[in-house]
């Protein structure tokens, strides 16, 4: 993973989708195993925006941000299933998302909007990395092993992770989806519920 350039004062911080337990564990244990060294530094996670260097007087207004975009965002239902890789341009493997990839693609352009606003070095491709900077071995061995992996739980919330100073990324700040869902939605729930 690449740490941007940052002056003295400045904090890392990154914002994502926290995979909850039980799938974190696994992931996490599954990276380990593969002897990733970042495996204990980064919870499992589906990234909205990457690692990003900023002043501590920017948080609040970027704090702020992050609160009004949850707002405007209703929870929904992610899906991860399968597995792939960016190579040859990186050496990952990662858990793709199978559903859900609109609600992570939302979230992120709100995101990176304002005081986050900054331009993409590759096109934005939801997913679960479980594997990054390792020989082309132990890639596919983490492509092979998880490709069966299938886990669905429901986003209603993101996380503001910060880098410390040990390189351990942890929560800073949790940020609640709040929007209702859309009418179809809603009629979909209602429809699938049971008659009493």
């Amino acid at each position: 993973m690449r740490l941007p350039e940052r002056t003295a004062d400045d904090v890392v911080i990154g914002v994502a989708v926290t995979v909850p337990e039980p799938h974190g564990s696994v992931l996490q244990g599954a990276r380990s195993r593969f002897g990733d060294p970042l495996a204990e530094l980064i919870p499992p996670h589906v990234t909205l925006l990457g690692p990003t260097a900023v002043t501590p007087g920017d948080v609040p207004a970027i704090e702020q941000h992050l609160a009004a975009a949850a707002a405007q965002h209703a929870p929904f239902v992610l899906r991860l299933r399968g597995t792939g890789t960016f190579r040859p341009v990186t050496q990952v493997a990662f858990v793709q998302v199978a559903d859900g990839i609109a609600g992570c693609e939302q979230l992120e352009s709100a995101v990176r909007q304002g005081p986050l606003a900054q331009e993409l070095r590759y096109h934005y491709h939801p997913h679960v990395t479980v594997a990054h900077d390792l020989d082309d071995d132990r890639l596919d061995a983490a492509i092979d092993e998880l490709a069966g992996f299938d886990a669905s739980f429901v986003v209603d919330r993101f996380d503001l992770y910060q880098c410390g100073a040990d390189e351990v990324w942890r929560v800073a700040r949790s940020f609640p989806l709040t929007a209702a869902p859309p009418q179809d939605a809603r009629l979909a729930d209602a429809e699938a519920r049971p008659a009493t």
